[in-house]
């Protein structure tokens, strides 16, 4: 087997960049054939990647936080290669769900020696994306996350953009319709369509989704006072949000969501804008080194 790493060097503050020591250590003590090329600006972890799967690699691997991991496998998708993940950013949110090992070194020994699984991918008005993407509060906590994460790092950056976000959102009123049979409106403060389980550092926004079922779990929480919102957050760390009357849990291959109102999404922890939103899920889209319990 041989294999590339990607490796985004600022990721986790310098986490990436700390872990290619590690790397070398670990490919040159099992004699596996690799190579490894360092990021400097967003989009070469894609280039790299598509390069790659037209080469004789055998498995590609994402060395940063999930937004790492997104440009990589869209850059890989559709070829035959192993997707390998190391987590090195300051989520590692979709690791979580295919239970990889968070610290570097067990991680690396994870890739040379652990089997490959096939998942799915979800597909958003064109745009892939692998473990969660979603609408509403935690879109506008995602992109609060992205700025206060370069100075704070882990579970810490989403609770101080978290507090921000309760100061500013207000209730969305959206329409749902998941494959083309369950068509309804609500009131909402998030829609988190789910593959994986984790996302936002840890928080299991979906605890009982599996990323190969060939479908997506629908977390949806109505719209409550702001007061209950902030009690409701910290019981998504365990998954214990889905107890609560204003949260619904709903399954399927196909969801559509409209709205009269400006729509900010986030995708694997990028922020995006689009009106209105369809979701598909590709199933059995890609290989990557994981398992599932």
């Amino acid at each position: 087997m041989t294999y590339l790493f990607i490796v985004n060097p600022v990721a986790g503050n310098n986490s990436g960049k700390q872990s290619i020591l590690i790397i070398q250590e670990v490919m040159e003590r099992n004699i596996f054939e690799y190579s490894i090329k360092e990021t400097t600006k967003p989009g070469d972890a894609k280039v790299f990647s598509k390069e790659a799967a037209e080469s004789s690699i055998d498995v590609i691997v994402a060395v940063g936080g999930d937004g790492t991991v997104n440009e990589v496998f869209n850059g890989m998708i559709g070829s035959n290669k192993i997707l390998g993940i190391v987590p090195a950013g300051t989520g590692n949110d979709l690791s979580r769900s295919l239970h990889i090992p968070l610290a570097i070194e067990d991680a690396l020994e994870f890739i040379v020696n652990g089997d490959y699984i096939s998942i799915d991918v979800g597909k958003i008005n064109g745009q892939l994306f692998i473990n969660v993407a979603s609408v509403g509060l935690d879109a506008i906590i995602a992109e609060e996350a992205n700025k206060i994460k370069k100075v704070i790092s882990g579970k810490y950056s989403y609770i101080l953009a978290l507090l921000k976000g309760l100061i500013y959102f207000k209730s969305k009123k959206i329409k749902i319709k998941i494959d083309d049979e369950n068509e309804f409106e609500k009131d909402i403060m998030l829609v988190a369509i789910s593959n994986g389980i984790c996302y936002g550092g840890g928080m299991r926004i979906a605890p009982n989704a599996q990323i190969n079922d060939g479908l997506f779990d629908i977390c949806i929480v109505k719209k409550m006072s702001k007061f209950k919102l902030l009690y409701l957050f910290p019981s998504i760390y365990k998954g214990d949000h889905v107890k609560f009357d204003e949260v619904e849990i709903l399954r399927g291959e196909r969801i559509d969501i409209s709205s009269n109102e400006d729509l900010i999404i986030n995708i694997d922890g990028e922020v995006i804008y689009h009106k209105p939103i369809s979701f598909r899920i590709l199933k059995n889209a890609i290989r990557v080194i994981g398992k599932i319990k």
